[in-house]
């Protein structure tokens, strides 16, 4: 029983990048990798899927109850700290992404939020068809679509990365939801399998998708990708450069249960524990760390050479999927309550910001976008400007709207990205109250010093005059 719960872990069930799992992936093949197993094979652009309606490929059931309010409308009242950190309010002075289209492939988008409402177009759906993508039973996509996306509310300052996109909704996958094989070759568990998102892809290109979100991750030990995974590979190679999409993906979480059983944390950064996809098509993706509160990577993130940037995954408040607010914490059927984290979370910001930069740079390429987000983040300390765990670092999206980047201007050679020195400042300052008050202090007495030397000099200075002047006397 052990070994066949391991092959089927070592199956890469496509996951939502939180704690819980999701779409159902086929089973990679086991022909030993000739390459490095950090690296994909080439792509098979023969692979694609054809464009066709979205559409459950399987009669799904629901078998969990859709989620709960986590918060049952009450306000919160702080800002977001990755709202904050990532100076998103000043970045809106540039771009606020209006009319640039950003495809949600995940457990679709609730439309009806009013952070949302208005904005929202059905792109189709591969767990229900008849709801189109619109209706979110697990609050996922929804949660998703609220730090990309949402409007501001005017109550509590909370605002989502690029507030004024065009959302294309596609419910892919669903944890609410299972398949039970009458034949018992095909149950699945949960809906979804790595085909469909594949497909995906393909549709929301096709519906004029600008930029891609996908907080979907496959994990497995290294393997040689099963046609299902080919598939994807070469969805997003055609999306990316034959259509000028740009694709960003979360990184994915450490979760046994799911897959990702270790952290790649090798020297060797070609030698990898767990292999994670899409992250893995790195050529093709903007693949996106956690950060945390105090700027570290966070403990559940994914490493790997593929990681391309990293923005904030914890402490997460969005869009209340059961609600008309905001939440920050999850509600299970069973009633446990659990913070918003993940890398699913992650990446969002950072496809906010891409659909920031394709408003206010219109001429720029999928390729040339990724780059300048890359290019223009917090770099981390390493002598080539990024490693393993973050990337090129956490992003930073004023830079990215506002740098003059040498790659860019006419007739300039295509390079790596660029290390531009980007600053942003800490979210919590040091008090420097107590300096404050202690150099006041010292310049007080340092004032009233020269105040002592000045008048005893004139004192002095008067006796001398006094000394020196005749003195007349009367005659008697």
């Amino acid at each position: 029983m052990r070994t066949r719960k391991l092959a089927a872990l070592l199956a890469a069930a496509v996951t939502l990048v939180t704690a819980a799992p999701g779409a159902h992936a086929q089973p990679a093949t086991s022909t030993p990798p000739t390459r490095p197993n950090s690296q994909p094979p080439p792509v098979d652009p023969g692979l694609r899927p054809p464009n066709a309606p979205a559409q459950e490929d399987v009669n799904y059931a629901k078998s969990v109850e859709c989620i709960r309010s986590g918060t049952n409308n009450r306000r919160i009242e702080n800002r977001p700290w990755g709202q904050m950190q990532l100076r998103l309010e000043e970045a809106h002075r540039f771009a606020t992404g209006r009319d640039v289209k950003l495809a949600i492939i995940d457990t679709g988008v609730n439309a009806d939020h009013p952070r949302l409402r208005g904005r929202v177009s059905p792109g189709g759906d591969y767990v229900e068809t008849g709801e189109k993508g619109i209706r979110d039973c697990d609050g996922h996509g929804t949660g998703v679509a609220g730090v990309a996306a949402a409007s501001r509310d005017d109550a509590t300052g909370f605002v989502g990365a690029a507030p004024e996109a065009q959302v294309i909704a596609i419910r892919q996958t669903s944890k609410h939801y299972e398949y039970k094989d009458p034949a018992k070759v095909d149950n699945r568990p949960t809906a979804g399998k790595v085909g469909t998102l594949a497909q995906a892809i393909v549709v929301a290109v096709e519906q004029g998708a600008q930029v891609i979100n996908i907080s979907l991750t496959a994990c497995a030990a290294p393997h040689e990708p099963s046609r299902q995974e080919r598939e994807l590979q070469a969805a997003i190679h055609w999306a990316v450069n034959d259509r000028d999409v740009v694709v960003v993906t979360a990184a994915g979480n450490i979760d046994p249960a799911n897959g990702c059983e270790g952290q790649n944390d090798h020297e060797d950064v070609n030698d990898v524990r767990v292999v994670a996809s899409p992250p893995w098509y790195a050529d093709d993706v903007l693949s996106v760390a956690s950060i945390n509160q105090i700027g570290d990577v966070s403990s559940f993130s994914v490493w790997g050479p593929w990681v391309s940037v990293a923005a904030p995954g914890e402490g997460i408040v969005t869009l209340d999927p059961a609600g008309e607010g905001l939440t920050d914490a999850n509600v299970d059927p069973s009633g446990k309550v659990t913070a918003i984290q993940g890398t699913s979370f992650a990446a969002p910001y950072v496809a906010g910001v891409a659909t920031l930069v394709r408003e206010r740079f219109p001429d720029l390429d999928a390729r040339q976008v990724m780059d300048r987000i890359k290019a223009t983040a917090q770099h981390p300390g390493n002598p080539d400007g990024r490693d393993r765990k973050v990337g090129y670092g956490m992003i930073n999206p004023v830079a990215a709207l506002t740098a003059e980047l040498p790659s860019e201007r006419p007739g300039a050679k295509p390079v790596a990205p660029e290390q531009v020195m980007t600053t942003l400042d800490p979210l919590n300052p040091p008090d420097r109250t107590p300096m404050i008050v202690a150099l006041s202090g010292t310049g007080a007495g340092v004032g009233l010093l020269l105040l002592t030397l000045f008048i005893v000099h004139t004192v002095n200075r008067n006796r001398a005059r006094r000394a020196a002047v005749p003195v007349k006397r009367s005659l008697i």
